[in-house]
Protein backbone atom coordinates (compact mmCIF):
# COMPACT_ATOMS: atom_id res chain seq x y z
CA UNK A 1 0.00 0.00 0.00
CA UNK A 2 1.22 3.27 -1.16
CA UNK A 3 1.55 6.48 0.85
CA UNK A 4 -1.87 8.68 1.17
CA UNK A 5 0.28 11.48 -1.16
CA UNK A 6 0.94 9.13 -3.99
CA UNK A 7 -0.16 9.75 -7.66
CA UNK A 8 -2.23 7.25 -8.80
CA UNK A 9 -3.92 6.65 -11.73
CA UNK A 10 -7.33 5.54 -11.05
CA UNK A 11 -8.70 8.46 -9.53
CA UNK A 12 -6.30 11.10 -11.01
CA UNK A 13 -7.90 14.36 -12.81
CA UNK A 14 -5.79 16.96 -14.49
CA UNK A 15 -7.24 20.56 -13.94
CA UNK A 16 -5.72 23.03 -16.14
CA UNK A 17 -6.93 26.84 -15.13
CA UNK A 18 -7.36 29.98 -17.12
CA UNK A 19 -4.46 29.62 -19.50
CA UNK A 20 -5.58 32.00 -21.76
CA UNK A 21 -3.99 34.00 -24.45
CA UNK A 22 -4.84 37.46 -22.88
CA UNK A 23 -3.90 36.38 -19.57
CA UNK A 24 -1.13 34.76 -20.10
CA UNK A 25 0.82 37.44 -21.75
CA UNK A 26 0.61 39.42 -18.72
CA UNK A 27 2.55 36.57 -16.69
CA UNK A 28 5.90 36.39 -15.80
CA UNK A 29 8.16 36.47 -18.51
CA UNK A 30 10.93 34.93 -17.51
CA UNK A 31 8.58 31.44 -17.04
CA UNK A 32 6.05 31.56 -19.63
CA UNK A 33 7.64 29.64 -22.09
CA UNK A 34 8.44 26.33 -19.11
CA UNK A 35 5.09 26.77 -17.30
CA UNK A 36 3.87 26.13 -21.59
CA UNK A 37 5.76 23.84 -22.03
CA UNK A 38 5.42 21.48 -19.01
CA UNK A 39 1.67 22.21 -19.00
CA UNK A 40 1.55 20.66 -22.63
CA UNK A 41 3.67 17.72 -21.16
CA UNK A 42 1.11 17.21 -18.36
CA UNK A 43 -1.98 17.08 -21.49
CA UNK A 44 -0.18 14.61 -23.33
CA UNK A 45 0.50 12.61 -20.38
CA UNK A 46 -3.29 12.79 -19.53
CA UNK A 47 -3.98 11.70 -22.65
CA UNK A 48 -1.98 9.14 -23.08
CA UNK A 49 -2.83 7.57 -19.83
CA UNK A 50 -6.68 8.22 -20.16
CA UNK A 51 -6.74 10.65 -16.98
CA UNK A 52 -9.88 12.55 -17.51
CA UNK A 53 -9.27 16.46 -17.93
CA UNK A 54 -11.23 19.32 -16.93
CA UNK A 55 -9.80 23.11 -18.89
CA UNK A 56 -11.77 26.25 -17.45
CA UNK A 57 -11.38 29.70 -19.02
CA UNK A 58 -12.08 32.82 -16.85
CA UNK A 59 -13.99 35.11 -19.01
CA UNK A 60 -13.13 34.28 -21.83
CA UNK A 61 -14.97 37.10 -24.04
CA UNK A 62 -12.24 39.31 -21.95
CA UNK A 63 -9.09 37.59 -21.53
CA UNK A 64 -9.23 34.90 -25.02
CA UNK A 65 -9.18 31.57 -24.91
CA UNK A 66 -6.59 28.75 -24.18
CA UNK A 67 -3.28 29.49 -26.04
CA UNK A 68 -3.44 27.67 -28.98
CA UNK A 69 -0.69 25.13 -28.47
CA UNK A 70 -1.97 24.17 -25.22
CA UNK A 71 -5.48 23.86 -27.12
CA UNK A 72 -3.90 21.38 -29.40
CA UNK A 73 -1.73 18.90 -26.58
CA UNK A 74 -5.45 19.06 -24.46
CA UNK A 75 -7.29 17.47 -27.67
CA UNK A 76 -11.16 17.72 -28.10
CA UNK A 77 -11.40 19.15 -24.63
CA UNK A 78 -14.11 21.58 -24.57
CA UNK A 79 -13.22 24.54 -21.45
CA UNK A 80 -15.81 25.07 -18.59
CA UNK A 81 -16.15 29.06 -18.62
CA UNK A 82 -16.59 30.86 -15.53
CA UNK A 83 -16.24 33.99 -13.67
CA UNK A 84 -15.64 32.87 -10.12
CA UNK A 85 -12.24 32.67 -9.18
CA UNK A 86 -12.31 28.95 -8.04
CA UNK A 87 -12.96 26.58 -10.34
CA UNK A 88 -15.24 24.84 -7.85
CA UNK A 89 -17.94 27.48 -7.76
CA UNK A 90 -18.83 26.66 -11.58
CA UNK A 91 -21.45 23.62 -10.78
CA UNK A 92 -20.42 22.03 -13.87
CA UNK A 93 -16.89 21.41 -12.76
CA UNK A 94 -17.42 19.89 -9.59
CA UNK A 95 -20.20 17.35 -11.28
CA UNK A 96 -17.51 16.36 -13.48
CA UNK A 97 -15.76 15.56 -10.72
CA UNK A 98 -17.65 13.45 -9.10
CA UNK A 99 -18.69 11.90 -12.39
CA UNK A 100 -14.60 10.83 -13.13
CA UNK A 101 -14.56 9.54 -9.80
CA UNK A 102 -11.84 11.66 -8.76
CA UNK A 103 -9.89 11.38 -5.52
CA UNK A 104 -6.57 13.42 -6.49
CA UNK A 105 -6.64 16.62 -8.31
CA UNK A 106 -3.32 17.84 -10.52
CA UNK A 107 -3.68 21.24 -10.46
CA UNK A 108 -2.22 23.82 -12.87
CA UNK A 109 -2.66 27.33 -14.28
CA UNK A 110 -3.14 31.17 -13.67
CA UNK A 111 -2.42 32.60 -11.33
CA UNK A 112 -0.74 30.86 -8.80
CA UNK A 113 -2.06 33.12 -6.18
CA UNK A 114 -5.61 34.18 -7.39
CA UNK A 115 -7.59 31.17 -9.25
CA UNK A 116 -5.11 28.55 -8.56
CA UNK A 117 -5.27 29.01 -5.11
CA UNK A 118 -9.16 29.40 -4.35
CA UNK A 119 -9.90 26.06 -6.40
CA UNK A 120 -6.86 23.92 -4.28
CA UNK A 121 -8.74 25.53 -0.99
CA UNK A 122 -12.10 24.54 -2.16
CA UNK A 123 -10.93 21.06 -3.65
CA UNK A 124 -9.05 20.60 -0.22
CA UNK A 125 -12.12 21.42 1.87
CA UNK A 126 -13.99 18.95 -0.02
CA UNK A 127 -11.98 16.21 0.90
CA UNK A 128 -9.57 15.94 -2.80
CA UNK A 129 -5.75 15.63 -2.42
CA UNK A 130 -4.65 18.37 -4.53
CA UNK A 131 -1.34 18.12 -6.35
CA UNK A 132 0.33 21.70 -7.69
CA UNK A 133 2.71 20.96 -10.32
CA UNK A 134 4.69 24.47 -9.38
CA UNK A 135 6.42 24.44 -12.31
CA UNK A 136 3.21 24.29 -14.69
CA UNK A 137 1.80 27.52 -12.74
CA UNK A 138 2.87 31.35 -12.32
CA UNK A 139 1.47 34.34 -11.68
CA UNK A 140 2.41 38.19 -13.45
CA UNK A 141 4.96 37.97 -10.71
CA UNK A 142 7.28 36.02 -9.23
CA UNK A 143 6.62 37.57 -5.40
CA UNK A 144 2.75 36.65 -6.54
CA UNK A 145 3.76 33.14 -7.67
CA UNK A 146 6.03 32.43 -4.30
CA UNK A 147 3.61 33.81 -1.58
CA UNK A 148 1.27 31.39 -3.85
CA UNK A 149 2.81 27.93 -3.89
CA UNK A 150 3.65 28.28 0.18
CA UNK A 151 0.03 28.99 0.55
CA UNK A 152 -0.98 26.10 -0.95
CA UNK A 153 1.49 24.52 0.88
CA UNK A 154 0.18 25.58 3.87
CA UNK A 155 -3.02 24.67 3.17
CA UNK A 156 -2.07 21.22 2.52
CA UNK A 157 -1.77 20.68 -1.21
CA UNK A 158 1.39 18.53 -2.45
CA UNK A 159 3.79 20.95 -4.35
CA UNK A 160 5.30 19.05 -6.49
CA UNK A 161 6.71 19.09 -10.45
CA UNK A 162 5.45 18.24 -13.65
CA UNK A 163 8.25 15.18 -14.06
CA UNK A 164 7.42 14.02 -10.45
CA UNK A 165 3.52 14.06 -11.65
CA UNK A 166 4.66 12.08 -14.89
CA UNK A 167 6.72 9.64 -13.03
CA UNK A 168 4.46 9.06 -10.12
CA UNK A 169 1.57 7.94 -12.65
CA UNK A 170 3.98 6.00 -15.21
CA UNK A 171 4.50 4.04 -12.08
CA UNK A 172 7.76 1.58 -13.67
CA UNK A 173 9.86 2.05 -17.03
CA UNK A 174 9.78 -0.93 -19.28
CA UNK A 175 6.25 0.50 -20.99
CA UNK A 176 5.41 2.16 -23.82
CA UNK A 177 3.59 4.71 -22.13
CA UNK A 178 7.56 5.43 -20.48
CA UNK A 179 9.13 5.35 -23.86
CA UNK A 180 6.48 7.61 -25.12
CA UNK A 181 6.31 9.82 -22.81
CA UNK A 182 9.93 10.27 -21.35
CA UNK A 183 10.95 11.98 -24.71
CA UNK A 184 8.87 15.19 -23.64
CA UNK A 185 10.75 15.71 -21.00
CA UNK A 186 14.32 15.26 -22.51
Amino acid sequence: MGHPMKLTRDGSTLVVVDVQERLFAAMDTDHREEVVKNLKVLAAAARRLGLPILVTEQYPKGLGHTLPELREALGAIEPLEKVTFSCCDVEEFTARLKAAKTKQVILAGIETHVCVLMTALDLLGAGYTVHVAADAVTSRTQGSWRIGVEHLRQAGAVITTTESVLFQLLHKADTDDFRALTKLIK
